[in-house]
């Protein structure tokens, strides 16, 4: 009874709750809001220093969690549809897109924050309040990307689309000086941090495509 409880949370009917879907969308979308909020001097000082149209590349976690926002925005407005489209009718391709992009984003971000934290911390930086939570906040970024495997909809379009985003995104960070404001400790490590950004991208990416294969495997066993 236990473990028929436990796998009822990893159900693709609970995940497609409404209860489920509100939940994360609210706490994405406040998640983003303050996220933005925490990258605001490093905005200010882009736009001041740079150039605002430079802006777009430098809050990468909260665009990630605004990416995931507008996946739950989407599984919301399926739930409220009546009669129920079929998952044909429900696709498109801006929604492919933006499904990509969430799951290459959040899980890139969501373990990138956490590694950057902690490796900082093993260096001598302290930690404090914020570190624990934004550990928190970015292991669920990373956790929820993959939970809604069964509901994408994206295909490989979209990941190629959304690589070559992910990628820019990379260049303009550690080419153009846009990357995150880094713990004091790991400064000296640009080289190191920008090597393993990238494998990251790469990881992610990849993992995008075999998410699609295990998708439409279990598609076609019908689980």
């Amino acid at each position: 009874m236990l473990t028929l409880t436990f796998r009822t949370y990893f159900s693709k009917a609970f995940l497609s709750s409404r209860f489920m879907l509100w939940s994360l969308f609210w706490v994405n979308l406040l998640g983003t809001i303050y996220g933005y909020y925490w990258y605001w001097d490093q905005l200010v000082l882009t736009t001041e220093s740079m150039s605002p149209g430079y802006l777009i590349f430098v809050p990468d976690s909260p665009t990630a969690s605004l990416f995931f926002t507008g996946v739950i925005a989407y599984l919301l407005f399926d739930s409220y549809q009546k009669p129920k489209r079929s998952s044909l009718q429900a696709t498109g391709w801006f929604r492919g897109l933006i499904e990509a992009l969430a799951v290459i984003t959040s899980f890139k971000y969501g373990i990138w924050a956490v590694t950057m934290i902690w490796a900082g911390a093993y260096q001598g930086d302290s930690v404090n309040w914020q570190d624990w939570m934004l550990t928190v906040s970015h292991l669920g970024m990373a956790a929820e990307a993959l939970l809604y495997l069964r509901l994408y909809t994206y295909r490989v379009n979209a990941i190629i689309v959304a690589a070559l985003w992910t990628l820019l995104n990379d260049y303009m960070d550690y080419g153009m000086g846009l990357f995150p404001w880094l713990p004091a400790s790991l400064d000296d490590d640009l080289t190191i941090v920008a090597a393993f950004t990238i494998q990251l991208s790469f990881i992610s990416i990849i993992l995008s495509w075999v998410m699609l294969q295990v998708r439409k495997l279990l598609d076609k066993r019908k689980v």
